[in-house]
This record gives C-alpha cells, sequence and structure tokens, in this order.
C-alpha cells in the first residue's frame, strides 16, 4: 500500500516538474510567489523556478491572528534560522513593544490571540498535574518538549541527531540512570489535535524501544489537557528538538537546550548543542545551579518582538472563513487597498518587487508604493 501511494505522488510530481517548465519558459516571469515552497506541487515550482533563474517568494499562515510570513528565495522553516542577528539585536524596544510582546507570550498559553494553536481547555496548575503523574517535585525537574516526529526530519537538516526519533531515544535513555532528576517529556499536541494527525507516535516508540519504562521519565500525551508552559515553568531546564518553544521561553529566562534545529538556535539565548557529544555534556551539566547560564531576558524579548511582530505580517482585512477559498475579504473599497493604507500589505507589495525585507516595522512612516520608486 505504502508503495502504491509514493509512486502516485511520484507520478504527480513528474506531471507537476513538466506542467510548471512548460509555464516558466513560455511566461518568463521575474518573481513567482509560492506558498510554503516546500511540497508538491509548490516545492517542484520553486525548484523550476530557481533553475530557470525566477526569484522566489514564499508565504504562510503565521500564529498570530490575520498575519503571515513573507520569505525570499526559500522556506520560512530555512530563513528564519539563517537570517542575521543584525535584523534586531539592535532594537530599541519602547515600553509599550515590550508591554506588547509580554501580553502576547502570556496568551501563548490559551492561543487567545493566534488562528494556530493545539490546546484545549488546559490545567495551568501544576501541582496538582504533579501529583496527578507521580512527579517528585522535591527533584529537579527537566522538561523535554518534542515536534511531531515525520514534522521535525522533513523540514530541517540533522544536526546531532539524524532525527528526532534518534533523539528522544537517545535522551530517555540517558535519564533512565538519572535517579536524582525527574523528566517530563511534554509529546507535542499537534500529534493528535494538528491538522494531520501523526502516525508515527513518540510515546509508541519511546514504549517499543523501553518495555520498562523509566520511573522517573513521565509521558504527557498529546491529548492530555496539560499545560506545556506550566510544566516548563516548574522545571529547571528545557530542552528542545525543533519546536519555536525556545522562542517563547527564553524571554523568561528559563534555560533551554537545542538539540536540532530551531529558529531560537544561533541568537546567543540558548546552549545549542553541536554534535553527540556535546549534547551528553549538556546534559552531564543539569540540574542547573543558582548562578550558572541564563539567557538574557532583555535580548530574548527583543528576538521575541522581531519573531512575533516584524517577520509576522499583519493583513488585518483578511480572515478564516472555513470554506475551500479559506479567507474572507473584508474590505467595502477596492481603494483600502491602495498604497500607505495598509502598512502590512506595503511591506508585503515592496518585498515582492523589490526584494526588501519582509519585515514590518509599525512605526514606519506611510510612503506610497509610487513614491518608493
Amino acid at each position: 500500500m505504502g508503495e502504491a501511494v509514493l509512486r502516485r505522488y511520484l507520478e504527480g510530481v513528474i506531471l507537476t516538474a513538466k506542467a510548471y517548465e512548460r509555464i516558466i519558459v513560455a511566461e518568463r516571469p521575474d518573481v513567482a510567489v509560492l506558498h510554503h515552497g516546500i511540497y508538491s506541487p509548490q516545492g517542484i515550482a520553486a525548484e523550476l523556478c530557481r533553475k530557470h533563474g525566477v526569484r522566489v517568494v514564499t508565504w504562510v499562515v503565521a500564529y498570530r491572528k490575520n498575519c503571515f510570513i513573507f520569505s525570499h528565495d526559500d522556506t520560512y522553516h530555512h530563513t528564519l534560522m539563517s537570517e542575521p542577528t543584525a535584523e534586531w539585536e539592535d532594537l530599541a524596544l519602547t515600553d509599550e513593544a515590550k508591554s506588547e510582546i509580554n501580553d502576547y507570550l502570556a496568551s501563548r498559553a490559551s492561543g487567545g490571540k493566534d488562528w494556530i494553536y493545539f490546546h484545549k481547555e488546559v490545567d495551568e496548575e501544576f501541582a496538582s498535574f504533579a501529583a496527578r503523574k507521580k512527579i517528585d517535585s522535591s527533584k529537579p525537574i527537566i522538561s523535554i518538549l518534542t515536534n511531531v516526529m515525520w514534522d521535525a526530519q522533513l523540514h530541517y537538516p540533522a544536526n546531532a541527531f539524524s532525527g528526532m526519533k534518534e533523539w528522544i531515544i537517545d535522551t530517555v535513555d540517558y535519564f533512565q540512570h538519572r535517579a536524582d532528576l525527574e523528566v517530563v517529556i511534554r509529546i507535542h499536541p499537534a500529534e493528535s489535535r494538528g491538522a494531520i494527525k501523526s502516525r508515527q507516535r513518540v510515546a509508541d516508540e519511546l514504549r517499543d524501544a523501553f518495555p520498562d519504562f523509566p520511573k522517573n521519565v513521565h509521558l504527557v500525551e498529546p491529548d492530555e489537557d496539560a499545560s506545556t508552559y506550566a510544566i516548563a515553568g516548574a522545571s529547571n531546564a528545557v530542552i528542545i528538538y525543533g519546536t519555536k518553544m525556545g522562542v517563547e521561553l527564553t524571554p523568561t529566562g528559563k534555560p533551554v537546550i537545542v538539540s536540532g534545529e530551531a529558529w531560537i538556535r544561533n541568537k546567543g539565548l540558548t546552549r545549542d548543542v553541536i554534535d553527540k557529544a556535546d549534547y551528553f555534556d549538556a546534559l552531564k551539566a543539569l540540574p542547573l545551579r543558582e548562578g550558572q547560564w541564563r539567557p538574557d531576558q532583555e535580548r530574548a524579548l527583543k528576538y521575541a518582538y522581531h519573531f512575533f511582530f516584524r517577520r509576522m505580517i499583519p493583513l488585518p482585512f483578511l480572515s478564516p472563513n472555513g470554506a475551500g477559498s479559506m479567507f474572507n475579504l473584508d474590505i467595502d473599497s477596492i481603494d483600502e487597498l491602495n498604497p500607505g493604507v495598509q502598512p502590512g500589505l506595503d511591506t508585503i507589495v515592496n518585498g515582492v518587487l523589490r526584494k526588501t525585507a519582509f519585515v514590518f516595522d509599525p512605526n514606519q512612516p506611510k510612503t506610497s508604493l509610487a513614491e518608493s520608486c
């Protein structure tokens, strides 16, 4: 069955490539704007555009309501990792901006300001959760936050480990010999609550690998109504593979170990491991004592603001409708889309036409597209 499905996908990719090749050769576009830029057909179209010297822009729906992420040349998964820190590290955040990002980060637990979130009603209180899971709170707690298994391996290059499965199994194998620590593995809720439910589950892989599961390692299943934020908040340190939670936790001063590829890597905020030996050296240093390394919270807040409020570009006139067309266009007149009216739209249009950065500045002066030529 699997091979038959694979062959149909391969056939679709070949037909897609032939069709786009004809279009690109015939039309000779200057720039192509593609959703996501990874899967078929978008990823195939992007590769053919690059082959023929056509500039590529990709876009994706962002986490914040009415916001989108645009990137030049590559998928946002990669551009958010590779962009220079100079894009944000010299930001001078006003008190208003600090309040705005702190309020937003606080809202992430419920998803109240997002249109992509996976939690339902969650237990915010850690003590009762710990008692229910038989977590010994007298010991230091190390929390581990996973990605969806296939998602983590598809989008990012391997780092210290060949993939997330190897990482999580090796990690549990290490911690089963650390009776001085309590370990909580928060399995990503999107395994069961995402648009595409995962058939390869972290809990299944771990129980297969460890029939006699370590008593100091506790699994939080993807459909459990437990607060990832409460778990992380009660932890001595947090270990992630590729989740964006690193962006959210570092402004709180929480130490984060990054074992795979993640947007928070190389931002000067986390313990970024480079190979297996380095990873286990980081684990041996746990639990962290008072005065040991912590992220610079001011720097972390700058990056969080850049990530959530500058790279996520607002288009307030678009709202999801749940239908095949995906979005409603909430305007009364086309004049509402004129240059200078919607700053987010101006940022996108200028980026597409002139390859300026897809970075939204809410304080930028409103100039028309004609004036910027």
